[in-house]
């Protein structure tokens, strides 16, 4: 049973124990390698792509899969785990949990008690929905920067038929591109079945390169709202997108190879980053900028759109880039 639903579910809308399930896989710290993975097969789980290593019902660390398949049959589960990851109390705000594990570079994160007890896991798939909806959160935020105060009370009040009207075509142009970035996660199948490393950092790549994108834009549309034209902001915005891609760059490398142990992985993470970030800066100035020159509303179009271009040009960047380095 997943942890949320142990508890009074009105009260944990947006935690950690929301998202988190008990049906992981569960080892002891002196219990063999060979042992956990015979031991995981004829299973179900919520997730499989961390194994929670406890002493009695105290958490004493996680490991991946990947690292139990790359050690010895003759090795502990101790000796391969992490035996300080991550973790947060069960009434954490999601978006600090989902931040908890990407920074420490975990693909599943801990939950558990003031006691050290385990609660369950936040498998990767329940992290990354978290990043989406935060991120589309912030996206719906940019509503209030519209051009004038009567458009923003009008867009407020509207009627249920031009509230649909002003939305869905821009989100089936989200969903044509989400059926294209699966599309093109499938053209690198191959790389991706040779590294199974890689896939861990397309949420990763992807979310960071929409977060600058989305700090772009804001600043971009609300300088519309006021009459501060794109061009006055062009040129600090492009640097500063530089500046942090590479900033970004370099910090992940050096932790990616410490955690994982891959520098070529590492390099390509790095790159991708640099330039995703990078051109979501660009991505981010023009769309505002273009929907404001043809007189629409830059708040409706310009968001969802800005998110399927800078998503699609993430994954081709990062899954190219992998593919040259890694092979």
């Amino acid at each position: 049973m997943a942890a949320a639903e142990t508890e009074d579910g009105a009260g944990l809308l947006g935690t950690a124990a929301a998202h988190a399930t008990a049906r992981v896989p569960v080892a002891a710290p002196d219990d063999g390698v060979d042992a956990v993975l015979s031991g995981l097969r004829g299973q179900r789980f919520d997730s499989a792509a961390v194994v929670a290593v406890c002493r009695g019902t105290r958490l004493a660390g996680l490991v991946t899969i990947e690292r139990l398949l790359a050690a010895d049959r003759d090795a502990t589960v101790a000796a391969v785990m992490d035996p300080d990851p991550p973790v947060v109390a069960p009434g954490t705000h999601q978006e600090r949990a989902a931040w908890a594990a990407l920074h420490h570079g975990e693909p599943g994160l801990a939950v558990v008690d003031d006691d050290g007890r385990f609660v369950g896991l936040i498998p990767p798939q329940r992290l990354m929905t978290v990043l989406l909806t935060e991120h589309d959160q912030d996206l719906a935020r940019l509503g209030g920067f519209l051009g004038t105060a009567s458009a923003a009370r009008q867009a407020s009040t509207e009627r249920l038929r031009k509230r649909l009207w002003h939305r869905i075509p821009w989100l089936l142009v989200g969903l044509a591109g989400a059926m294209l970035s699966a599309g093109l996660v499938g053209a690198f199948e191959d790389a991706l079945e040779r590294q199974v490393l890689l896939a861990f950092f397309v949420p990763a790549v992807v979310y960071l390169a929409d977060a600058v994108g989305t700090q772009t834009e804001t600043l971009v549309v609300r300088g519309l709202s006021v009459g501060v034209p794109v061009g006055r902001v062009a040129v600090r915005e492009l640097v500063s997108g530089l500046a942090i891609g590479s900033l970004l760059a370099l910090i992940s490398f050096p932790l990616t190879v410490w955690l994982w142990g891959d520098a070529d992985v590492a390099l390509a993470v790095g790159l991708a980053l640099f330039a995703a970030c990078s051109i979501a800066t660009l991505v981010a100035m023009v769309l505002p900028w273009v929907f404001s020159r043809l007189g629409a509303d830059p708040v409706y179009g310009s968001g969802p759109l800005a998110t399927v271009v800078q998503d699609l040009l993430s994954i081709v960047i990062y899954l190219s880039t992998a593919t040259l380095i890694v092979g």
